[in-house]
């Protein structure tokens, strides 16, 4: 279905029915960090009663328990890194939004493999309230890998202070932080880009553990982020991207 999305001075036609699930979802066996245990999806029991179909109960009624920081992509807010009670249920966040999606190699740097300004500035091409970060190599292993112990990429400071620089609100990347795994709680990236402790921006998201098929080009996007309803400074998440089919600049009058 063709719609029309009118975003301040420009209206943009996406399909609705060609959606672009750049999320890793919650489930058994799948991606775990943080040094946890997969998630699990049980079925509830009382008693002799099982809440599953093949043992004889007339419906599925199981428990999931996961953690949004180790189990698929989520999405957080300022309330990650802070004693505020600043839950990510109540961010305002527009049905759809600009979205740039950039492909990036880390480079070396000692031991590490980090992100930096320069890097971001060759690949940031577009004015965007959301940028999305795909880093190389870009392996479906992803989806089901765990991440403990393995020092994945991260951004710098200086990375992250470009990044709040150009505006972009909401940020997403394919590894499980935007921090170094171990860095004795400086969390240097994440402060940067929220502006914390100072003049704090309250609106601004970090989402994490995405993951963006090698078939999606970096470009220009619409995206709709949409945020499981649950009052935690961080909640499963799942970003649909929406290509791009026409651009048209309007005049308000």
């Amino acid at each position: 279905m063709r719609v029309q999305i009118p975003i301040d001075s420009i209206v943009y036609t996406i399909d609705l029915s060609d959606s672009l699930d750049i999320s890793i979802p919650v489930r058994e066996a799948g991606i775990t960090a943080w040094y946890v245990s997969p998630a699990k999806i049980t079925p509830v029991r009382d008693g002799d009663w099982v809440g599953a179909v093949d043992k004889g109960a007339p419906v599925n009624f199981r428990s999931v328990n996961f953690s949004p920081h180790s189990h698929g992509t989520h999405t957080e807010t300022f309330g990650h890194i802070s004693i505020e009670n600043a839950s990510v249920h109540e961010v305002s966040m527009p049905l759809f939004q600009e979205a740039e999606v950039i492909t990036i190699e880390p480079r070396s740097l000692n031991e590490d493999q980090v992100i930096g300004p320069e890097q971001i500035q060759l690949k940031k091409k577009f004015k965007t309230p959301v940028l999305c970060i795909r880093t190389l190599p870009n392996t479906e292993g992803k989806k089901s890998k765990n991440h403990s112990n393995t020092n994945w990429p991260y951004l710098t400071k200086d990375a992250m202070l470009y990044i709040r620089e150009q505006n972009v609100i909401h940020l997403g990347i394919d590894t499980p932080s935007v921090d170094k795994e171990k860095d004795g709680g400086r969390l240097l990236a994440h402060k940067a880009f929220w502006n914390y402790p100072n003049a704090i921006r309250e609106n601004a998201t970090i989402t994490e553990l995405l993951y963006i098929e090698n078939s999606i080009p970096d470009g220009k996007y619409l995206i709709s982020l949409q945020i499981a309803p649950i009052e935690n400074d961080a909640a499963p998440s799942r970003p649909l991207l929406y290509r791009i089919q026409e651009e048209k600049s309007v005049t308000k009058t």
